[in-house]
């Protein structure tokens, strides 16, 4: 979803952006099949394969985004320093409409309306990311 919302802002090659995560029990499995059909309906490939995030990663990114208060903290842990500990967030802080710390609610245990209330809550936290990265790249003129 934020690799699509970057591609339609003109940032796709300036970003790279990839998800992982915290536990390694769904590594190399695809999005739950309710994800994907709730993605496709809105225009979202999620068609990639779970990935498990490595310490390794601080190195590669700048920014490492968590759905939850729990993620962060298990990403906090595994980071080698301060530094990396530092590039850890809320995706949701990038939400301007969100409380502080508010967290992207897992939909598995619910009905089909949690699919796209995430899907929402993701596209305001993404939209307001790519603003944030727009506003702060250097500007050509």
């Amino acid at each position: 979803m934020l690799r699509e919302r970057a591609a339609r802002a003109g940032l796709s090659r300036e970003l790279r952006i990839e998800s992982a995560g915290t536990g390694g029990h769904h590594e190399g499995e695809r999005a739950d099949p309710r994800s994907r059909e709730h993605g496709a309906r809105r225009g979202y490939d999620l068609r990639g394969r779970a990935r498990r995030f490595h310490r390794d990663d601080f190195a590669r990114f700048d920014l490492v985004l968590a759905m939850d208060a729990s993620n962060a903290s298990a990403l906090r842990r595994l980071a080698p320093d301060a530094a990396a500990r530092e590039k850890v967030r809320l995706f949701r802080s990038f939400d301007p409409s969100a409380a502080p710390g508010a967290e992207v609610p897992d939909p598995y245990y619910g009905g089909p309306a949690g699919f796209d209330e995430v899907i929402d809550l993701c596209e305001r936290a993404a939209d307001g990311l790519i603003a944030e990265v727009a506003r702060s790249r250097p500007r050509g003129d």
